[in-house]
């Protein structure tokens, strides 16, 4: 059973981690406030804010509150979904302003394009938000990618580190989980893709490697048709 498509992850994989902490959520921490202000102020039950207030279980939170939340949220790094979307409208205004510019590594950029070209059918899985995840692809260093990409699924997919997460992708995708090849730096996704039944293949672009799963230190060395 071939790979017919492949599944990437973003952070520490197509894009620097050091985007994400150093660029995007300062960002979204300096910029996330006032945009929670003035969306309360439009519409008090706004359904944006009234995710948060429902992963919270605080339904009578005002906006005040909602930001602290929110804060707490960055400084924890939690995958919050409500907090994800509200990071990507912001990031998006950051995004069409010119202030940020995707990160995506030269070599992720060329193979991606190869395998394109060669048939297979690219995805995106990611704890961002799918919009943040096509503004990183559309405002990219090298220009608009998001042609690239069939589809992107974030955690409304499920966790990363579930394996039935994997099983809804696949599924969503249209393909038997064994013609998929996930790509990831993190060995407990890896895992749970395993589990799902996808192919895997770790990213360490320093060194090291990932136990259980072929590791390598960029994209020029993944040949999906050795998977």
């Amino acid at each position: 059973m071939s790979v017919k498509a492949i599944l990437t992850d973003i952070e520490g994989t197509t894009s620097s981690i050091a985007f994400v902490f150093e660029v995007l959520f300062p960002y979204a921490q300096k910029h996330l406030p006032a945009y929670v202000r003035a969306c309360a102020e439009q519409d008090p039950n706004s359904p944006l804010l009234q995710a948060v207030r429902d992963e919270v279980q605080e339904p009578q939170a005002d906006a005040e509150r909602l930001i602290d939340i929110l804060a707490l949220w960055m400084e924890q790094d939690v995958k919050a979904t409500s907090l994800k979307a509200l990071q990507g409208l912001v990031w998006q205004h950051g995004y069409a302003s010119g202030e940020i510019k995707g990160h995506v590594y030269p070599d992720a950029v060329e193979m991606l394009q190869a395998w394109q070209q060669q048939g297979y059918r690219l995805y995106v899985y990611s704890s961002g938000s799918v919009q943040a995840q096509k503004l990183i692809f559309a405002y990219s260093v090298a220009g608009d990618l998001t042609h690239l990409f069939s589809d992107y699924f974030d955690t409304t997919s499920g966790h990363k580190r579930e394996a039935a997460s994997y099983a809804r992708i696949a599924q969503a995708i249209g393909l038997p989980a064994g013609q998929i090849l996930f790509l990831s730096d993190v060995v407990e996704e890896l895992d749970a893709a395993q589990a799902s039944g996808m192919r895997t293949c770790g990213l360490a672009r320093t060194q090291g490697s990932l136990l259980g799963h072929t590791t390598v230190a960029s994209f020029n060395a993944i040949d999906p048709m050795t998977f």
